[in-house]
């Protein structure tokens, strides 16, 4: 998916101005409530109409004040999931979802209802009526339903925002699988960084209707780790864990790690901040950290008053930060060994 937006639009006191090109199938736009995120998605529909400028897609002008084009949104094939789910009360799962297949062409359909049930499962739900769903499983559907119209580029306007933590890492791996399932590419949008860093590969951030970088999830991590209040998050995946002296040793790496609970599944998603290693210049005699990793500083950046450290850490990485006195004091610089001291309390375990 090649899409490019050089548009702008004005509300008054507010006006979203944008000129960028993103090529990819997963995007993500990111940026804080009022920026104007869902107004961008919007254009790109067909349900806002920019003031001037133009919108391609895939070669393909939707929109341009010079040759006074602008697609309708029914013939732009692009489908949107939104944090209210949209279903239609009185119609049950089964014709929620076919009534995104009726909006699809003949010779654009390719998607099977039935794969597509499996890959939401979805299937004990079809004859239910929407009132008597979850908040998760209405979720699904007006996935599934937006699916089932075949689009191009799907848009996907906060879609777990109304959601709680459990909900939302379900509703994250029910997307993964249908874009690998199904191939089709995504703008996701919203103000969380770890559903960015879990949904993008690029990211574009927005601020007061400007952008204001483009990059990597994991570069946008980076560059707010001195203004975030919880740091950097490092995101790890452990193996299955086996009790050891009242804890619980995790495989990652080539030594593992040690956690205070047990998740009880074959692999687990946990997050460690930044702020919660305690990095040493030598081995301590004795610390009451569990977790005590000797690391190869691979490089140094800096992000407000902190300096990240990114260390390779039995093959794997970690980023953990500094003040730029410690830096000096322990003479870290790139090929420095180091020792990283983790409590095992430190880790948080995300939702399966």
């Amino acid at each position: 998916m090649k899409l490019s937006l050089n548009v702008r639009k004005n509300f008054g006191t507010f006006s979203l101005a944008t000129d960028f090109t993103v090529d990819g199938n997963r995007v993500g736009i990111f940026g804080p409530s009022g920026s104007g995120k869902s107004t961008l998605v919007s254009m790109v529909a067909g349900l806002v109409t920019p003031d001037d400028g133009e919108i391609v897609l895939d070669g393909e002008i939707l929109f341009s004040s010079r040759s006074g084009i602008n697609q309708r949104p029914d013939r732009r094939r692009i489908a949107m999931v939104f944090q209210n789910h949209g279903l239609f009360e009185h119609l049950n799962v089964n014709n929620n979802l076919r009534y995104g297949l009726k909006r699809c062409a003949v010779e654009h359909r390719r998607i099977d209802l039935e794969k597509l049930v499996e890959v939401l499962h979805i299937g004990h739900l079809l004859d239910r009526g929407v009132n008597n769903l979850s908040g998760g499983e209405k979720q699904r559907v007006a996935i599934g339903r937006a699916v089932l119209s075949n689009p191009r580029l799907l848009l996907m306007d906060e879609p777990l925002s109304a959601l709680d933590d459990a909900l939302r890492f379900q509703i994250i791996g029910y997307l993964n699988a249908v874009s690998s399932e199904f191939g089709i590419p995504y703008l996701f949008i919203s103000h969380s960084l770890l559903e960015m860093r879990l949904m993008a590969d690029e990211v574009v951030s927005v601020e007061q209707g400007r952008i204001t970088s483009r990059g990597t999830a994991d570069e946008v991590a980076r560059s707010r780790l001195g203004s975030s209040p919880v740091g950097y998050i490092n995101l790890l995946k452990l193996g299955r864990p086996i009790q050891a002296a009242g804890l619980y040793h995790y495989p990652w790496g080539k030594s593992g790690l040690l956690l205070s609970v047990d998740s009880g599944r074959e692999e687990t998603l946990v997050e460690l901040s930044s702020k919660d290693i305690m990095l040493f210049k030598r081995h301590p005699e004795a610390i009451s950290a569990r977790n005590l990793l000797a690391c190869t500083v691979r490089s140094l950046f800096g992000s407000g008053r902190k300096v990240g450290v990114e260390l390779e850490c039995g093959g794997e990485t970690l980023i953990a930060e500094i003040v730029c006195d410690a830096a000096i004091e322990l003479s870290i610089e790139p090929g420095t060994v180091v020792y990283a001291a983790i409590k095992a309390s430190a880790f948080r375990m995300l939702p399966s």
